[in-house]
């Protein structure tokens, strides 16, 4: 498997927040993890990105044991994470943004061309590029904090709640635009309370409850769990 998560347990405390979980992701699937607040989701991607130290468990990122790397080494990996709550530098131009999603790489070339990429994407952002980011709408913000992710151009990238915030119409734009990103050749890992709308974009997906994985599957099918239904989609 190209992400495989094995035995992963995180505690905060005394408090265990993931409890020997395991799960993966091959490569060029969107997998969507879908719970509840406090469920564990975050911590997972955290954890991922080398934010947090587990207590035990392995990541392996294309056959590589990434468990005790810097943050910026797995970044360097190309692993993207796009955190909750958007978080730009609100004094700095959106072009500004954008060029600091690719602060570990010296090549211009390479630069110039995840910004292109970028912009084709978000042809919203090209529009406001001397912006400040915090003259942004909520949906710009969303955006950009995705744009920023993907200007070095990753292999995977980490969303974490992409649509908390957003009016109907731009949760569909939103998750068009992540449909886009994966048929691109860009694997996504998508923490989302959203369910319905994750469920039908994404391969697979994965329940986790009080920080256990109590469901997995392919998504169409927990999309018609009953018991997916009843917690997650309101029915």
């Amino acid at each position: 498997m190209w992400l495989k998560i094995e035995n992963l347990s995180v505690s905060y405390g005394m408090i265990k927040a993931l409890n020997n979980i395991s799960f993966e992701l091959k490569q060029g699937e969107i997998v969507t993890l879908i719970g509840a607040n406090g469920a564990g989701k975050t911590t997972v991607l955290n954890t991922i990105s080398g934010l947090i130290k587990p207590n035990q468990g392995t990541i392996i990122f294309n056959q590589k044991n990434i468990l005790n790397f810097a943050a910026h080494k797995i970044a360097g990996l190309g692993i993207a994470h796009v955190p909750e709550g958007r978080k730009p530098f609100p004094n700095l131009s959106v072009y500004e943004n954008l060029r600091l999603g690719a602060y570990l790489s010296n090549d211009k070339d390479f630069i110039t061309q995840g910004l292109s990429k970028v912009f084709k994407s978000f042809p919203r952002l090209h529009e406001r590029i001397k912006q400040p980011a915090g003259t942004l709408s909520g949906g710009e913000l969303q955006m950009l904090a995705m744009a920023r992710g993907l200007v070095s151009q990753p292999n995977l990238l980490m969303l974490d709640e992409p649509s908390m915030g957003l009016s109907p119409i731009l949760v569909n734009e939103i998750f068009n635009i992540i449909k886009d990103i994966n048929s691109s050749g860009t694997s996504i890992l998508l923490v989302e309370q959203n369910a319905n709308m994750a469920l039908n974009i994404a391969s697979r997906a994965y329940v986790l409850e009080t920080g256990k994985i109590t469901l997995e599957g392919n998504a169409c099918d927990l999309l018609n769990d009953p018991r997916v239904k009843s917690a997650y989609l309101g029915e």
